[in-house]
């Protein structure tokens, strides 16, 4: 499989760390602007925020609630549009500011559904809450996104989330935590074994075809 292999969600592989953050710098910079410009009536700056957001909001939600996601994604973005003007903050803030309502759409539709029983653990654990890298990278760089994401739906739940929210979304320690409601500490260790399990089960097993699962949902 190749590592420049692509998908509907515009990601080919999950990024290394090292060179997440440059990535991150130039995207947050082009990103807070059309905030900024969208925030003042322009619609066409608010399509570039949503094209430079929504392919990693898009893959985080398909961690939390499958093949929902889709549906998910265009309720939180209509809230986001709709609470524009009360954000405050940079391109990353609008990241982390985007991927907070996301969530709380996710559980929304968890609850409608009444997923049981590991998305109910889920949902119950958010709501109880307030570098290693070359071994890493290289297993993780053979991955096509959707192949990826059916790994990561297999991890523990707080190790899938930091992963996603930490790699696909594409947001620092302190970002991901404001998201979960963690210290930053804890969602950088759960990231670092979660991808170390990743790289593991790919040793073991390789690349397989699963059915769609929900976050937390082990084989």
């Amino acid at each position: 499989m190749s590592g420049t292999a692509t998908n509907r969600y515009g990601q080919g592989q999950f990024l290394g760390q090292a060179g997440e953050s440059r990535r991150a710098q130039a995207f947050d910079g082009e990103l807070g602007a059309a905030v900024a410009r969208a925030q003042e009536g322009d619609e066409a700056a608010f399509a570039v925020a949503y094209r430079l957001v929504q392919p990693g909001l898009l893959g985080y939600l398909r961690g939390l609630v499958g093949d929902d996601a889709e549906d998910v994604a265009s309720d939180a973005w209509l809230e986001i549009a709709r609470d524009l003007g009360r954000f405050k903050g940079d391109g990353a803030g609008f990241r982390g500011w985007s991927a907070t309502i996301a969530r709380h759409r996710a559980l929304d539709h968890l609850r409608r559904q009444r997923v049981r029983p590991r998305a109910a653990t889920l949902e119950q654990d958010v709501l109880d809450l307030p570098g290693p890298h070359s071994t890493h990278d290289q297993a993780l760089e053979s991955l096509s996104t959707e192949a990826a994401l059916a790994l990561v739906r297999g991890l523990p739940r707080d190790q899938a989330e930091a992963v996603l929210l930490r790699v696909v979304v594409g947001l620092d320690g302190p970002a991901a935590a404001r998201v979960l409601g963690k210290r930053p500490g804890a969602v950088r260790t759960a990231a670092y074994r979660g991808l170390k399990r990743l790289a593991q089960q790919l040793g073991r097993e390789g690349v397989t075809d699963e059915a769609p699962r929900t976050l937390g949902e082990s084989t």
